[in-house]
């Protein structure tokens, strides 16, 4: 974000964009939204569709762009891409899972322009890890991964999916991230679309999300990592409701970014783009909001129907719309979603009753 408070003035100034520059992938993680499979998938983007696309984001603003999959490095032409956001001023970033990490890759990382990259851990031994992602030696791969891109002086962060299956090692995930020397960790609270439907009672209820991020709140002291909680908008309650304990106001010097973000940026200050151009609020997100084969991104930004109604808090129903926290908070439009049917529903995953009762 270039400007501390660009939320507060501008609440849908681009500061995000996810683009899933291919579905292809060489895991089979048990929460894929996408199903990934390692095939080629038609109709994706090609190179010069795909400079095409950067030139329009670039018309809209300076996000971050976060190249992603699938497998990003599975895209011959993925460096290509990168070098081309960076000379127009883009930040690039990408979002491999590790196991293709090379002394090569890290050098074209680097030529390209890459400023961050982000890689998935879901446990902290190679059982938990490998179990999630669907293949043996994922976690040792990964962590290779990890540790040459590390040398070759990329700066990475680590994401955690939180589950059932690996919230009592959250703390050691957090410790690993640490030792390996990881600048981030941010951590995802499990939405149940593509295969993540099918973990059987793999997702946390409210009372474990809302232990969690408490958790996760003390650790703000304790660690010299950057942390982040998404999709898990309440923790932008809790630590406005943890601070106010504290006696603390919650501002950009205290609190950093998180005092002025909003806890669901899907179609606000966030995207995601589809292998084959399709714009959405978030990944988990199944709505279209557009199509950049038929429209440009501007257009799709900043008329699509579904995101003018995402940028506007009364839009929200039940008791995320009569909530006082919903300017920070929004709930999770995706489980919304997935739980009825209707994006703009109250968040099916949160025990907090607001104070209003109409």
């Amino acid at each position: 974000m270039n400007h501390p408070h660009g939320q507060e003035t501008s609440p849908h100034t681009l500061r995000l964009v996810a683009w899933e520059t291919t579905r292809r992938c060489n895991l089979s993680c048990k929460h894929c939204r996408a199903v990934a499979e390692d095939h080629p998938y038609e109709n994706e983007l090609d190179t010069q569709a795909s400079f095409r696309l950067l030139e329009q984001i670039r018309a809209v603003g300076d996000p971050i762009i976060i190249l992603t999959g699938g497998e990003p490095l599975l895209r011959d032409d993925i460096f290509d891409i990168a070098a081309f956001g960076t000379k127009l001023g883009l930040r690039m970033v990408m979002a491999p899972n590790g196991t293709l990490i090379t002394q090569e890759t890290a050098k074209k990382m680097i030529a390209s322009g890459i400023k961050r990259i982000s890689v998935s851990l879901d446990g902290s031994t190679p059982e938990t890890h490998d179990a999630f992602r669907g293949l043996e030696n994922a976690f040792e791969n990964s962590i290779r991964g990890i540790k040459i891109a590390k040398e070759a002086g990329i700066e990475f962060q680590i994401n955690t999916t939180i589950s059932k299956t690996n919230l009592d090692q959250i703390p050691k995930i957090l410790a690993l991230a640490e030792n390996l020397g990881a600048v981030a960790h941010h951590i995802f609270l499990l939405v149940p679309t593509g295969r993540g439907k099918y973990i059987v009672d793999g997702e946390i209820n409210a009372k474990e999300y809302e232990e969690t991020l408490n958790w996760f709140y003390d650790q703000r002291e304790k660690t010299s990592l950057q942390l982040k909680a998404t999709c898990a908008p309440h923790y932008y309650r809790i630590l406005r409701q943890r601070a106010r304990q504290d006696g603390k106001k919650v501002s950009f010097e205290t609190h950093g970014l998180d005092a002025v973000t909003r806890g669901c940026l899907a179609g606000t200050g966030f995207c995601f783009i589809s292998h084959v151009g399709k714009v959405q609020g978030c990944g988990f997100l199944d709505v279209e909001c557009g199509d950049i084969t038929q429209k440009s991104f501007k257009d799709v930004w900043e008329n699509s129907t579904v995101f003018n109604q995402l940028r506007n808090v009364n839009t929200l129903e039940g008791k995320c719309g009569i909530c006082e926290f919903k300017r920070v908070c929004g709930g999770c439009r995706a489980r919304a979603y997935e739980a009825t049917g209707n994006y703009l529903e109250e968040e099916p995953l949160c025990s907090y009753q607001p104070r209003k009762t109409s």
